[in-house]
């Protein structure tokens, strides 16, 4: 069985929802902030799924639907207490899954204006949704980690920094670029493999020049479909 975490980590395309005039939409209709949905095996530590979007039910039901597509067993899900992904998960899963939320509880921030770290925990309580889920399981670390990861490693989710997208296409391949390094180039530290080796996904380590092969194939795909 596999034990997937999900999470939603935020950023902002062109500039932060609260800057966007009507002008600005009006340019640019995609500016202001942007989510970023992830999921991952806390086994073998791929990334089975991401979603550009908004933090809304409609990304989260696109979302799940991804996700359920790309799994072929039963698998357990663990998500924070964000209330969206109860439908979505029904919606998607259905009666197969074994689904837990984890909700953690912060301590009030006395200027989150100037806060770039997370508030400290106070508590947390878990809920099971749907099925039997494994409470040692019952995690949202490693996606945790993931997001922290992701703001190392690419510079559109880099805080104080001016790497921002300006176009929402060139942030969604930004990310998309980064989840394939993450899942068939790198060698992750502990597993000593790719997520995507550990996973079963490949055989084999990837490089760059795998990346190249793989856009310009489906650059080619997309000019035959034209």
């Amino acid at each position: 069985m596999g034990y997937f975490q999900v999470d939603e980590v935020w950023t902002f395309n062109y500039c932060k929802k609260r800057n966007v005039t009507p002008e600005i939409a009006k340019k640019h209709p995609d500016a202001g902030d942007v989510w970023l949905w992830c999921a991952i095996d806390a086994d073998s530590k791929f990334v089975a799924s991401w979603r550009v979007g908004q933090r809304d039910l409609g990304t989260a039901y696109d979302f799940m639907h991804d996700l359920a597509d790309r799994l072929k067993n039963r698998v357990q899900l663990t998500s924070d207490g964000f209330r969206v992904y109860l439908e979505a998960v029904e919606s998607a899963f259905n009666m197969d899954i074994d689904y837990a939320m984890l909700q953690k509880i912060y301590g009030a921030d006395q200027n989150p204006e100037k806060r770039y770290s997370p508030a400290k925990i106070l508590s947390s309580t878990t809920e099971v949704i749907q099925g039997n889920p494994d409470p040692k399981h019952i995690s949202t670390s490693y996606v945790e980690r993931l997001n922290w990861s992701l703001r190392t490693s690419n510079r559109r989710y880099t805080r104080l920094s001016n790497g921002f997208s300006r176009k929402l296409r060139n942030h969604e391949a930004a990310v998309a670029l980064n989840y394939f390094a993450y899942n068939f180039v790198r060698i992750h530290r502990t597993l000593r493999v790719t997520p995507a080796m550990a996973a079963g996904v490949t055989d084999r380590l990837w490089d760059v020049s795998d990346i190249v092969a793989v856009l310009e194939a489906a650059e080619k795909g997309d000019q035959q479909a034209a």
